[in-house]
């Protein structure tokens, strides 16, 4: 499989429609962001490890995924536990360089290998931190947009909070992935679509 023919698979399956999202799967290589052992599989359709307890997830859920976020060129994105990178890597590109994208990642190990794959994609306008037991980034918020990379038990409130009103966030709920828009201060709207696995959300 190449680079190429996993887009085109995924544009043929629906995944991929934005025209935005087309160009960064293809400027930003997924390959860049696996392990090296499992590079030579960088461009099927599954996840693949990055740690003992995290993968990189796979493109089809990813391709979903930034479609029902949404994201647009100026907005400010956070994205929270994304291991890899290669989804901040894809909003960077999303949201132009001139704009920055937010990024945490629990694990101190993956936070060093993001920012390994992150420097060698020329990517210049992620910013990424450790991350505490806050979820998110509250001393940045609000944001635009907010795509959660790991399972959480219900609709993190903190999360919540961090979005601007008319702000939309993607994030996978046990088995589903619910895409939530907050509509005032008090009030949210949600869509759910099942039939998803991530790893669990820490924090």
């Amino acid at each position: 499989m190449t680079k190429q023919k996993m887009v085109e698979d995924l544009m043929r399956r629906g995944a991929l429609r934005g025209w935005k999202i087309k160009e960064a799967f293809l400027a930003v290589d997924r390959k860049l962001f696996v392990r090296q052992e499992t590079s030579k599989n960088a461009y099927e359709d599954y996840p693949l490890p990055i740690s003992e307890r995290a993968t990189i997830s796979q493109p089809y859920t990813v391709a979903l995924m930034l479609e029902w976020l949404g994201a647009r060129e100026g907005e400010k994105v956070l994205e929270v536990g994304s291991g890899s990178g290669w989804v901040v890597g894809l909003l960077g590109y999303i949201v132009g360089k001139t704009w920055k994208v937010y990024w945490t990642e629990l694990e101190p190990g993956l936070v060093k290998f993001g920012q390994n794959n992150i420097k060698k994609s020329d990517l210049k306008n992620v910013i990424i931190k450790e991350a505490s037991d806050i979820l998110g980034w509250p001393g940045e918020a609000p944001f635009d947009r907010i795509l959660v990379s790991a399972a959480a038990t219900d609709i993190p409130k903190e999360l919540v909070d961090q979005l601007k009103v008319e702000g939309i966030m993607v994030i996978p709920v046990w088995q589903a992935i619910y895409r939530v828009r907050k509509t005032s201060e008090t009030n949210i709207e949600w869509e759910k679509f099942d039939g998803f696995v991530f790893v669990p959300l820490i924090g």
